[in-house]
C-alpha cells in the first residue's frame, strides 16, 4: 500500500472481494458505509476506472482512494457533566437527562449531548454534526443511550438498530387505565399532514411500519404506569402510539396531557440491550427512574 496525506493506493491480493468490503478491511478507519459513500462520490477507482461498491476485484488490480478533507464543523466541546453507565474502547453508555437535546439543530446549536461528548471524546465517527450518535432520545425523554467511539463500533451498532435486534425498555405514565394489561400496538407512523413538526398514525401508503409492545406495571387512580418496548424506532413512536389508542403520556405537551405533577413528559429509557461491537457479547444497561418521575408517582398515588 502506498499512502499520501489524503490518498490511498492498494494492489489487490484478495481476488473476488467486493470493492466496498475490501476497502473497509484494508483501511480500518473507514466503515463499510463510509467506503460505499466514497465509491458513490467517485473518489475510488479500480485500474483508473470508476466502479460500483459491489464490483468484484481481480488479483493485482490497482485501487486508488481519495479521502476528502473533513467538512468544517461548527460544533464546540462543552464541559457538561453526563452520568456514565459504562465505557470501553468502542462505546460510551450514558444516562441522558431530560431537557437535553441529543444533537444540535437550528435554534439549538449548543448544550446538547453531542457538545458534551466532544469534550470527553476526540475523533469520533458519525459525521460532523452527529459524532458518535447511533440513535436518539427526544429532548424531554431521559435514560440510556449508547455512543460509538470509532467507525467499526458505529457501523456494528447502527446495523443492530436497523435490524431491530436491540432491546429497548421504557417506563411511561399514561392518563387512563390501560387495558388489557399486555398488548401490542401496530400502526404506521408518518408526518402529520396538519403540522409538519408532529408525527401521527398514518395510512400504510404514507407512513412507515411501527410496532410497540407494552406491559402494565400498576394502576394509580386514573393513571397507568407501564413498561413500553418499541420494536421499531420511528420518530416519537411511543408517544404517538399511546396517544392514538387513547392513553396519552402524562406531561407530553405535543401528544399527551399536561400534568400538575410534572413539567416534562413521563417517559424514561430504562433499559438498553445490544451486542458489544468487539466481542459480540450481549449486554444490558439500565438507568434508574429520575427523582422527578419518582416524586410524580408518589404524588399521584396519594391523590
Amino acid at each position: 500500500m502506498l499512502e499520501t496525506a489524503n490518498n490511498l493506493h492498494y494492489t489487490v491480493d484478495q481476488p473476488g472481494a467486493r470493492l466496498d468490503k475490501y476497502l473497509s478491511e484494508k483501511c480500518p478507519e473507514l466503515s463499510r458505509t463510509q467506503a460505499q459513500k466514497l465509491i458513490e462520490e467517485g473518489l475510488v477507482t479500480v485500474n483508473g476506472q470508476l466502479q460500483k461498491a459491489s464490483y468484484r476485484l481481480a488479483a493485482g488490480a490497482q485501487v486508488r482512494v481519495r479521502i476528502p478533507p473533513p467538512a468544517p464543523s461548527h460544533l464546540i466541546a462543552e464541559d457538561i457533566p453526563i452520568p456514565i453507565l459504562y465505557e470501553d474502547e468502542d462505546i460510551l453508555v450514558v444516562d441522558k437527562p431530560a431537557g437535553m437535546t441529543v444533537h444540535p439543530a437550528p435554534g439549538n446549536p449548543e448544550h446538547t449531548l453531542v457538545n458534551a461528548i466532544l469534550a470527553r471524546l476526540k475523533n469520533i465517527p458519525g459525521g460532523t454534526e452527529r459524532p458518535g450518535i447511533v440513535h436518539r432520545l427526544d429532548k424531554d425523554t431521559s435514560g440510556v443511550m449508547v455512543v460509538a467511539k470509532n467507525p467499526a463500533a458505529h457501523e456494528t451498532l447502527a446495523a443492530q438498530f436497523k435490524g431491530h435486534t436491540v432491546t429497548k425498555v421504557y417506563l411511561a405514565l399514561v392518563r387512563g387505565r390501560l387495558t388489557p394489561a399486555e398488548g401490542i400496538i401496530e400502526a404506521h407512523i408518518g408526518r402529520d399532514t396538519g403540522d409538519r413538526k408532529k408525527m401521527a398514525v398514518a395510512a400504510e401508503s404514507r407512513g412507515r411500519q411501527a410496532r410497540t409492545r407494552y406491559k402494565v406495571l400498576r394502576y394509580l387512580d386514573d393513571y397507568t404506569y407501564l413498561e413500553v418496548m418499541p420494536e421499531t424506532g420511528r420518530t416519537h413512536q411511543i408517544r404517538v402510539h399511546l396517544s392514538a389508542i387513547g392513553y396519552p403520556v402524562v406531561g407530553d405537551a405535543t401528544y399527551g396531557v399536561k400534568s400538575p405533577f410534572l413539567s416534562r413528559q413521563f417517559l424514561h429509557a430504562h433499559k438498553l440491550g445490544f451486542r458489544l461491537p468487539l466481542t459480540g457479547e450481549y449486554v444490558e444497561f439500565t438507568a434508574a427512574l429520575p427523582p422527578e418521575l419518582e416524586r410524580a408517582l408518589k404524588e399521584i398515588g396519594q391523590v
